[in-house]
């Protein structure tokens, strides 16, 4: 029974014992045990009565209220009063409607449905309480290296056990080929922790980027005080990867520091991704220069770049065009990735022939379109204009600067662009209503 002297100092044990083994605050215990109390008391009273429970902290003492609220006039004498009752049985004039009285309630037994409920509320409130601990233990861990033992495999997924809760590796999350096995302590990256309902769902990765990014930080000391600044990371995770880095200290060569003393700090992150190819790429603010280190060891002729569509057209010679590929294509899609950008790789001849294709069909388009002839639409792609558009938006005078090209004729070519371009759109209008 509850209320006999024993079961009181019983029940502060119990909070405080729940408490310590679940990390949990002793006092959301014991709010859980008065719900619970609450609960089994209205399976002696009245369901629609409000019952209230209150634990003293230090003895562990249960009061036990009926609560009445003060109405006008009562429809339902379980949970209302009228004023004048409330203020006789409360000896007090203050009183007013919309205030609530407390009712004290003798002790009672609590019979083994009643203390089943009761236990089965206390039950789920500490196992709500665990999940939101877990919850906001390793929100905070997200984008952080965790270390844990792996607890078994399920359909080639890695289930980890990190101490008070358990993560999973999902199976194309992993480095491939490699061989994990139960009681094996591995290292991952926490890519997203999320709340569901039962319990914090924790998602690591062995084979993402950051997984290299964060342990060049755990390796080399100037990545992690911030003298070196890691911009970019690509993975063909278990084949090759590519990371650039950026010393704010000019004195200080930023790839040496992460290759380390005879290659120990590279070897170790190495190791970790299961002999896994780095090339540490030296970034650079020149998109240009950025692209040719992250194109190393192949020697580069020339590079376009396209900042408006992404796109980046690098030309070298045939010598240089397996170097700047790699195998599989793999050298030139990493360094895409490390970039940000499209790239295309051509040769020399091929870059030669695509500019006499581009240079003759920009030539006729001038030559059919707007009815020149052929010198004259030569000479126009020749001095950059590459398409009607930016005859249209040229002034006459910008286009009469060119040799050969007086005001008169410049005035006809914008003019002849723009109708161009009217009637284009007027077409496109009648196809859009058909």
């Amino acid at each position: 029974m509850l209320n006999k002297r024993s079961d009181k100092f019983e029940l502060i044990r119990i909070a405080e014992s729940v408490a310590n083994e679940k990390s949990i605050d002793k006092e959301l215990i014991l709010n859980s045990m008065e719900l619970a109390i609450q609960k089994a008391a209205k399976t002696r009273y009245s369901s629609d009565t409000e019952i209230r429970a209150i634990v003293d902290r230090e003895t562990g003492s249960i009061d036990l209220y009926r609560v009445l609220k003060i109405t006008e006039k009562p429809e339902n004498l379980n949970v209302e009063i009228s004023l004048e009752d409330a203020i006789k049985k409360e000896a007090n004039k203050d009183l007013k409607v919309g205030d609530e009285i407390k009712e004290i309630l003798p002790p009672i037994e609590f019979g083994r449905i009643a203390t089943q409920a009761a236990k089965q509320v206390i039950t789920q409130r500490v196992r709500e309480a665990e999940r939101e601990r877990q919850f906001n233990e390793f929100k905070d861990k997200k984008d952080e290296i965790l270390s844990g033992l792996v607890k078994r495999l399920e359909f080639g997924n890695v289930i980890m056990d990190l101490g008070r809760t358990e993560s999973i590796i999902k199976k194309e999350e992993l480095i491939p080929r490699e061989n994990i096995k139960p009681g094996d302590r591995i290292k991952a990256y926490c890519v997203d922790v999320r709340r569901e309902i039962k319990g914090p769902q924790i998602f690591l990765s062995r084979a993402h980027p950051r997984f290299m990014v964060k342990l060049f930080h755990q390796e080399v000391p100037e990545i992690y005080e911030g003298i070196i600044e890691v911009k970019s990371a690509a993975r063909d995770p278990g084949s090759r990867a590519k990371i650039s880095v950026f010393s704010k200290d000019s004195s200080l060569d930023p790839v040496g520091a992460c290759v380390g003393m005879r290659g120990s700090r590279v070897q170790a992150v190495v190791n970790e991704l299961q002999g896994e190819k780095i090339d540490i790429v030296h970034w650079n603010e020149d998109t240009a220069v950025y692209v040719v280190n992250a194109l190393s060891p192949a020697e580069i002729q020339k590079v376009i770049i396209d900042n408006d569509s992404k796109k980046i057209e690098v030309i070298l010679t045939e010598e240089n065009l397996s170097k700047a590929i790699g195998r599989r294509g793999q050298n030139v899609r990493l360094a895409s990735k490390l970039l940000d950008f499209e790239i295309d790789i051509l040769t020399d001849k091929e870059e030669s022939e695509k500019r006499q294709i581009e240079f003759k069909e920009r030539t006729e388009n001038f030559v059919n379109n707007l009815e020149l002839d052929e010198t004259l639409g030569q000479l126009l792609v020749s001095e950059g204009f590459g398409t009607i558009e930016d005859i249209a938006q040229s002034t006459p005078e910008d286009i009469s600067k060119i040799d050969g090209i007086d005001i008169e004729t410049a005035k006809e070519l914008n003019d002849r662009s723009k109708e161009y371009l009217e009637k284009e759109k007027k077409k496109l209008r009648k196809n859009l209503k058909i």
